[in-house]
């Protein structure tokens, strides 16, 4: 099952704390994502607000 965090929006699998930031404020209700691979030089990354590379949650409820 893949969690994404409600702080970060960070996607992860298998456990109950975010991989990213350390939050235990996680939900497996999420749509929408973005893969970022270049996080440094991405307009999308910027828009979001996203400053590591990764799977991230366009939607967490």
């Amino acid at each position: 099952m893949e969690w994404a965090c409600r702080d970060c929006h960070y996607i992860f699998r298998d456990v109950l704390v975010c991989k990213r930031c350390g939050s235990t404020s996680i939900s497996k209700d999420w749509s929408g994502y973005v893969i970022i691979l270049d996080a440094k030089n991405s307009e999308i990354a910027k828009n979001l607000g996203i400053h590591e590379n990764g799977r991230y949650a366009l939607k967490v409820r």
